[in-house]
């Protein structure tokens, strides 16, 4: 099987689950933000402008729009699922928002702060440099991105690369491929080599809530 039309497939499928299955009840059952993400935010809240524009990539619903207007920021979304951006055109209709994946973006500097929340798990290892690449293009020099790492178990990723590997898939360690869907769990020193190469800067790290977190900064010269 050919891994690259495997992963075409794969975040297809992606879309429609979004599209046909979370967005039915996305806020009800994830709605609520949980504390180490509210005090991400509002960390890189605090070291972007009151006024400036959040990019908020794979924005989902707005789950987090209301901290980001309350603060003084303004915020401008973008999904890959249409009917996701329609929950959050719904609730916030003065928000502009943009149908556009991760692997698209194509922004050059524009945005003193950025943040992608509990979605880079969709991301394949081959496209985590080019979507960092993006943020580092798309953020203003000393700008700050917030991204989110979800935590799975050491036993689990292994089970899922048997599995995988047992089914005839092309998969690699780290990701995990369950009834249709698709998850990558990068480690963290991966995650933070990948972020020095794009030229962002680790400011902040933490665990907490299922994630790693991240703050990082745009900080000059990729390597």
């Amino acid at each position: 099987m050919d891994r690259k039309l495997w992963l075409a497939e794969k975040r297809k499928m992606t879309e429609y689950r979004y599209d046909s299955i979370f967005s039915k009840n996305y806020d009800e059952k994830y709605g609520q933000i949980d504390p180490t993400h509210r005090r991400y935010v509002e960390r890189l809240l605090s070291v972007s402008p009151v006024g400036c524009i959040v990019l908020d990539a794979a924005c989902g619903t707005g789950k987090y729009w209301t901290m980001i207007l309350a603060s003084g920021r303004m915020v401008f979304g973008i999904d890959q699922s249409d009917m996701m951006l329609k929950l959050a055109n719904r609730k916030y209709p003065e928000v502009p928002t943009a149908k556009l994946g991760l692997q698209e973006m194509h922004f050059t500097d524009q945005f003193f702060a950025a943040m992608c929340v509990d979605a880079m798990e969709n991301i394949c290892p081959e496209d985590w440099p080019l979507v960092l690449e993006n943020f580092y293009c798309a953020l203003k020099s000393g700008g700050h991105i917030y991204i989110t790492v979800e935590i799975a178990e050491e036993r689990e990723i292994n089970e899922a690369y048997r599995r995988g590997i047992e089914m005839g898939l092309p998969v690699v360690y780290g990701e995990y491929v369950h009834h249709g869907g698709y998850h990558y769990y990068p480690q963290p020193v991966q995650v933070k080599t990948w972020l020095v190469k794009a030229g962002l800067h680790v400011v902040e790290e933490s665990p907490g809530d299922g994630y790693f977190h991240f703050l990082a900064q745009k900080y000059g010269p990729k390597k």
